[in-house]
């Protein structure tokens, strides 16, 4: 019997989380840009129990991200993806943002899709910030979700000359992900497989600590501290919605996106403060 492979990609705090609750009985692929990153994140996961193996991907390049695949496959059957990579609007231009977070979600999605094992599942990272953007047109909507990769980044209101700033393109992008998971977990269903999104509030990380010490700091902790919960979220937390998404008790949950963020959007668009 091969082995079950889980793929993590981006070995950050909620990559891990994750991985800790569903892992258990699974080889775990950790790959991340940054080499260093994942050998760490392979030690604390190896010293509480869990197998680990780790390699590098660039998810804007498919052939990095095929070699990945590549890597997983000679380990076993892949029958998870946590999908956690990406950067945030103070870490890169829009350009960056769009390729990264965009683009390579967009790669991730196809190439997983041919060759996750029936009943397997995945997650993918999004963000409240797509559900803080202005509605897109019907149009728009469709060319996000179905648009051909290798085309996804000439889409005309795409191009940089229409983006405002890199909260712009950070909002686009995290609203097409959920938008491609949708018709993706199409494609994917015929393998018997599922595919989600979770889109998190702000979750401290080292990705949330850069924006809270960057220039949106202030509107970072006015966030936290006029929505309903009154405080940041846990990656643990978000480890416990990525539980239910890739566990038996979400097996008839796919193509769907899971807005926790402790009330933000909510105040956001139906608030006091709400010019909405």
């Amino acid at each position: 019997m091969n082995k079950k492979i889980i793929v993590v990609i981006g070995a950050g705090s909620i990559g891990q989380a994750i991985v800790r609750r569903i892992g258990a009985d699974k080889h775990i692929l950790l790959a991340d840009l940054n080499e260093t990153n994942a050998d760490k994140a392979s030690v604390v996961l190896s010293e509480a129990g869990f197998v680990v193996s780790t390699t590098t991907v660039d998810v804007s390049s498919r052939q990095s991200v095929l070699l990945m695949i590549k890597v997983a496959l000679e380990l076993g059957d892949i029958v998870g993806l946590i999908h956690t990579a990406g950067v945030s609007p103070s870490q890169a231009s829009p350009e960056t943002i769009l390729k990264v977070d965009l683009y390579g979600t967009a790669i991730v999605l196809e190439e997983f899709g041919k060759v996750i094992f029936q009943g397997g599942s995945g997650v993918v990272i999004a963000s409240q910030s797509g559900h803080r953007l202005e509605p897109l047109s019907i149009e728009q909507n469709k060319a996000l979700a179905t648009t051909p990769t290798e085309e996804l980044l000439s889409l005309p209101f795409l191009q940089l000359d229409k983006i405002k700033d890199s909260l712009h393109s950070y909002q686009l992008s995290k609203r097409g992900n959920s938008l491609r998971v949708m018709a993706e977990a199409v494609r994917w269903g015929k393998r018997g497989a599922r595919i989600n999104t979770i889109s998190p509030g702000i979750i401290i990380t080292p990705l949330a600590k850069d924006e809270l010490n960057g220039p949106r700091g202030d509107g970072y902790r006015k966030m936290i501290d006029s929505c309903a919960v009154g405080r940041a979220g846990t990656p643990d937390e978000v480890g416990n919605v990525a539980n239910l998404l890739m566990g038996q008790d979400g097996a008839f949950i796919t193509g769907s996106d899971f807005l926790m963020d402790g009330g933000v959007t909510a105040e956001y668009w139906y608030g006091e403060s709400s010019q909405k």
